[in-house]
């Protein structure tokens, strides 16, 4: 294997990691309105953050048996659908985890400006 190769291979595993923990955030924040799974893949697409069916499903089943999102299935134009949205512990977990993010981000953005002024030094 190449360095190449091998820095394509890591940062991709990384990528995929950093991806996942805010595709969870993203969909918990779309749920605070009702959707089913292909409109949630929908809104999440058309703000920018692509979701495949085979993350998005066993997504929102996992998050359902942890209690965060209820579920529902309805007739909605000829086809049964299942409908979720948060649950009372989703939405207090999404209030916990935005605080969480809001932290990282400051965290991030101020080692981030660190390198612009050290670059802006040198």
């Amino acid at each position: 294997m190449t360095n190449r190769s091998t820095h394509a291979d890591l940062l991709e595993n990384l990528r995929i990691e950093l991806r996942s923990g805010c595709l969870v955030l993203a969909v918990l924040a779309q749920l605070r309105v009702e959707r089913y799974g292909y409109s949630l893949r929908k809104a999440l697409t058309e703000i920018g953050l692509e979701i495949e069916e085979n993350t998005l499903y066993p997504m929102l089943r996992r998050l359902e048996k942890q209690g965060l999102l209820v579920s529902e299935w309805r007739k909605e134009d000829e086809r049964e659908k299942r409908f979720y949205r948060l649950s009372p512990e989703g939405k207090q977990i999404l209030a916990d985890l935005f605080d969480e993010w809001d932290g990282i981000d400051a965290a991030i953005r101020r080692i981030r400006q660190q390198e612009i002024n050290r670059n802006d030094v040198a």
